[in-house]
């Protein structure tokens, strides 16, 4: 089997990106294949004994099936849940897209499906010339993207698309997170994201009061699944 390798974006923040990628480690899993997944840049990290740590990148070390170390997944912590770009100035740090990719290099093809999870949107800035995407671009990744199903979940979605089109990547799927629980037209808004968006519907989760990975694994297309990690 050919190791496989997807970056995770969404259509914000707080859309899911990271509970999606945590279902999509356990789908893989439930096919029999091996799994990773890197956070490499976290804004909202707690100071612990072994140093700082995201939630985020804590939930996808726990789904995993590789023993990858903390650093490896997350390599940059930054403490203030805000901008990276702005948290780094903060703390005097300096970003850069390649330095992020070299990161993500040196954990890559470990395993049958490795999942590298953004941060915020596709355009969420890292210096004054260069934003996450760069770092997509760097690693040449096709991308999965989160929508989160909201009013003018519509126009984001087809916004990022627009952009990930731009930066000569591939949409390999997306997946439909519902994080409004009294979403109007939910379906007919499904609907017209499926017409519009030219990749396959990876799933369709469903509003969670508690969310949970096992959930949204179960709650993704299998076969549309099937096809992604062959």
């Amino acid at each position: 089997m050919i190791r496989k390798t997807f970056f995770i974006t969404g259509t914000d923040t707080n859309v899911g990106k990271t509970l999606v990628a945590a279902g999509l480690l356990i789908a893989a899993k439930n096919h029999g294949l091996t799994t990773a997944a890197l956070k490499p840049l976290a804004a909202g990290c707690e100071k612990t004994d072994g140093g700082l740590r995201n939630a985020d990148a804590l939930l996808l070390q726990s789904v995993m099936t590789q023993p990858l170390v903390y650093e490896q997944i997350n390599p940059i912590a930054l403490e203030s849940a805000i901008a990276p770009h702005i948290a780094a100035q903060q703390e005097k740090r300096v970003l850069s897209a390649d330095r992020i990719a070299g990161f993500c290099r040196g954990s890559l093809n470990l395993a049958d499906v490795t999942l590298v999870e953004g941060a915020g949107g596709w355009r969420v800035p890292l210096n004054p010339q260069e934003t996450l995407a760069d770092v997509a671009k760097i690693l040449r990744v096709p991308v999965i993207l989160v929508v989160g199903v909201r009013l003018g979940c519509i126009n984001h979605a087809l916004l990022t698309l627009e952009a990930i089109r731009n930066d000569g990547l591939q949409l390999a799927g997306w997946v439909a997170n519902c994080i409004d629980a009294d979403m109007p037209v939910l379906q007919e808004n499904i609907h017209s994201l499926a017409a519009r968006i030219p990749a396959a519907c990876l799933g369709v989760v469903p509003w969670l009061e508690h969310a949970a990975p096992e959930a949204v694994a179960s709650a993704l297309d299998h076969e549309s699944l099937v096809q992604l990690f062959q």
